[in-house]
């Protein structure tokens, strides 16, 4: 029988990272006891609010936003070195936790940052609590990089996704770790592809299109591509290359690059330190600004994490609950 004590690794996914806060509540119903917690980004965010026992108020708080909220808080500046500023939602998360120093937490915890100067991570594990979250969940592009004692610090899923290393040695019966970039309906390769720059007819690569799309990009989106180019009235005199998307946003093009990054990096890092037990969110259930939706990705962790302890400790999977949460996920994102 395994034991209790479980040392949590929470990975950076944006509006994804809802699903730690399913994860978490999971652990706490099965009685586990969480004895140590690392995080980067919205893993380090669920995971403070954790550890200072603010995170069943938080948790009331964001399914209760609305799609609108969500926009109202976002703070959209083009001035700052951050798309967003997120100083309303920074304000709230003042309120929760209220000038709490990370050594006085009653539970071991790190949040991971990237200092872009060095080109290193950064644990912090002692002072305001508030700070290094806010260090850990600056993305790059996004949300505007902070400065910490002569660190221009951005978002800790820049080098470290899932932090496992900082729970290396803790006194625990297993490790948990919450991956938030898992693959689902299709596979990213990780070997390169070879392709000319040539432009070739749409009947060659619609197929491949079609099946790498899906996930990815809106529906309408798929759709009206597949529609253009399956056309067969006309010839079509393919021209060098294709425009972007319309509608493609900077915000957009930052997040899939550094989520093609990001995916990449924890699948070495994991191989190299892998968990006892690894929860799996899938890529594309959620994009990075979807903190509209937070009930149903909570719901999706709780699923998600209750089939991997199953798995692991050899009790039954219930694949239908998840299964039909997936589904929920899918039809909400359509």
């Amino acid at each position: 029988m395994v034991g209790k004590r479980v040392a949590l690794v929470l990975g950076s996914g944006g509006a994804r990272g809802y699903a730690h806060i399913g994860a978490i509540q999971v652990l706490t119903e099965r009685g586990y006891e969480i004895v140590a917690v690392a995080g980067s980004s919205m893993g380090a965010l669920v995971g403070g609010l954790h550890a200072s026992g603010k995170l069943p108020d938080y948790t009331d708080w964001v399914t209760s936003l609305t799609q609108r909220d969500v926009l109202r808080f976002l703070d959209v500046s083009l001035m700052s070195p951050g798309v967003l500023r997120l100083e309303r939602v920074l304000a709230r998360m003042t309120e929760y936790l209220d000038g709490v120093l990370i050594e006085d937490l009653p539970i071991p915890f790190t949040a991971v940052a990237s200092d872009l100067g060095a080109r290193r991570e950064v644990w912090f594990t002692s002072g305001p609590l508030e700070t290094a979250i806010r260090a850990s969940i600056a993305i790059p592009a996004m949300i505007a990089p902070i400065m910490v004692n002569g660190r221009l610090l951005v978002d800790g899923g820049v080098l470290n996704p899932v932090p496992m290393e900082p729970v290396i040695g803790v006194d625990a019966d297993f490790t948990l770790a919450v991956n938030l970039s898992g693959e689902k309906h299709h596979h990213f390769g990780g070997s390169p592809a070879r392709e000319t720059a040539a432009q070739r007819p749409p009947h060659e690569w619609l197929d491949r299109f079609r099946r790498t799309a899906a996930g990815v990009w809106e529906n309408d989106f798929v759709t009206s591509i597949l529609a253009r180019f399956s056309r067969t009235d006309d010839p079509l005199d393919p021209p060098a290359y294709d425009p972007p998307p319309p509608g493609l946003s900077i915000t957009d093009v930052t997040w899939m690059s550094l989520d093609a990054m990001g995916s990449l990096i924890t699948r070495y890092r994991l191989a190299a330190l892998p968990p006892d037990v690894l929860v799996t969110i899938p890529g594309d259930s959620a994009k990075v600004l979807d903190f509209h939706r937070a009930t149903e990705i909570i719901e999706l962790g709780r699923r998600l994490t209750e089939a991997a302890l199953d798995d692991t400790f050899g009790d039954e999977v219930p694949d239908e609950p998840l299964a039909e949460s997936l589904r929920a996920i899918e039809r909400s994102g359509s």
